[in-house]
């Protein structure tokens, strides 16, 4: 199907690699047809960019195809390569032949109108053949891309962590069951649930993340960095919650907390710039018809330099301030993005890492301070959004460790021995971060909401495509 012999519309359009004069075969998706008795106009998209390259057909009663030829529809053109005599587009296509690859029916969804993004949620399957889903998707992949030439250049290793675990990083206990158990007779064993009969030997889950197999790996390689799918069963229906999303998650042996703030910024102001660079047509899309503001809000990320406040210094800021919030301030609390924004928008102007937080609202891993109450934690807040980035520096000492795990309730320790067993053989300090994929994807591209910015969502009572 002239699969290499075909030119993409990007080469044409925006590369202008193809010179003028020469025969082209365009292989893609009908946009729009417009037809009179002399001349029709076919604009079709074939995925490589945003803009459409025009097909003109002159005598179109010698095409009797074109009357099967509606929107949707996939073609093949074949013709010569000019420059156009239209409005808001340098080249189109003089074309000698058309073939009708794929009918689509007067159904098709997609008609020249605007459609809502929650309507176009319902018909994911067919919402990538938009200018925004076309946008969000190909920026998604460069912005990938992105994070992998980043830790590549910097002598990082990508490691690949299980996606079935036993154990739960977070401790939070929103975790999907993994088994094989007939639901209609689980085996029991004096009355409770016989994991020991299931696939694994034992309770097994999706993972919530990948840091605990990441230290392990780190402390063998030095630097190293997971992306992959993570999932939280989290019956959360707001607009920055999905049940499965992609993070990043370096991991640093020899490091300590400021190594970690170090490279979470350095990290950010990469993607933001590479996303200006080097995704300028979707930046300008999203920039047009998304968030006006979008560019500017990078811009000022990658030009800060990142406020570093200790958390007991931004609970004395903020209890000062006088600013009415809907959640109380008090020293031990967890901030709410309304305390975080407040921090970056309107006292600092810029990004903030806090850091060091009160121990009790921190996950079990994290290195005890000197004081013993709090850990060195941090959470870099953006404006806008509030935390995009949480991360500290693990604890290394593995009496500490031990103690911690037995104060916070974990029952099991004994299955964590493999966790134990880098601070009992050759243990290093070693710190690291998590960013979630598509909530960078959010801030860099302004959309909202973050079942727009993974092509099949998952989230509470949805899990269609």
């Amino acid at each position: 199907m002239d699969y290499k012999a075909r030119t993409k519309v990007s080469r044409i359009l925006i590369d202008e690699a193809v010179p003028v004069g020469g025969n082209v075969i365009i292989l893609g998706w009908v946009r729009t047809v417009r037809s009179s008795k002399e001349v029709t106009f076919i604009e079709v998209n074939d995925g490589s960019c945003m803009k459409n390259i025009q097909g003109v057909i002159q005598h179109p009663e010698a095409f009797p195809v074109l009357e099967q030829i509606l929107t949707g529809a996939s073609v093949r053109l074949e013709g010569t390569l000019g420059p156009s005599g239209g409005k808001g587009q340098k080249y189109e296509v003089a074309v000698t032949s058309i073939d009708l690859v794929g009918a689509a029916d007067a159904s098709y969804p997609l008609q020249k109108k605007r459609h809502t993004n929650e309507f176009l949620r319902e018909i994911a399957h067919l919402r990538p053949r938009t200018n925004t889903f076309g946008a969000v998707n190909r920026i998604r992949s460069k912005m990938a891309s992105a994070v992998h030439a980043y830790y590549q250049e910097r002598g990082f290793y990508y490691v690949h962590t299980p996606i079935i675990s036993a154990s739960d990083c977070e401790g939070a206990g929103n975790l999907f069951r993994v088994s094989t158990f007939d639901f209609q007779n689980i085996p029991k064993k004096e009355g409770q649930i016989d994991w020991d009969a299931d696939f694994f030997a034992a309770e097994s889950y999706l993972t919530v993340s990948g840091q605990l197999e990441g230290e392990l790996l780190a402390a063998a390689l030095g630097d190293v960095y997971t992306f992959g799918p993570t999932f939280r069963a989290e019956n959360s229906n707001t607009s920055r919650h999905a049940a499965e999303f992609w993070m990043i998650e370096p991991e640093m042996a020899w490091a300590e907390l400021g190594d970690n703030m170090d490279l979470a910024e350095d990290f950010l102001k990469y993607l933001f710039r590479y996303a200006l660079e080097k995704c300028s047509e979707e930046m300008d899309f999203f920039a047009q018809w998304i968030d006006k503001e979008v560019r500017a809000t990078l811009e000022g990320v990658i030009g800060s330099q990142f406020e570093r406040l200790p958390y007991t210094d931004a609970i004395g800021i903020l209890e000062r301030s006088k600013e009415t919030f809907q959640y109380p301030v008090s020293w031990g609390l967890d901030l709410q993005s309304e305390h975080e924004r407040f921090l970056t928008e309107k006292v600092f102007q810029k990004p903030v890492i806090l850091y060091d937080y009160p121990a009790k609202i921190k996950a079990f891993y994290m290195r005890i301070n000197e004081d013993g109450k709090t850990v060195r934690a941090m959470d870099v807040l953006v404006p806008k959004v509030g935390e995009i980035i949480g991360g500290s520096q693990r604890e290394e000492r593995l009496d500490v460790l031990t103690s911690r795990m037995q104060a916070m309730g974990i029952r099991n320790v004994e299955e964590y021995q493999w966790y134990l067993d880098i601070r009992k053989y050759g243990t290093v300090p070693h710190a690291g971060f998590g960013l979630g994929f598509e909530r960078a994807l959010m801030y860099i591209t302004g959309m909202s909401n973050i079942r727009d910015v993974i092509p099949f969502p998952r989230v509470p009572r949805w899990a269609k495509f």
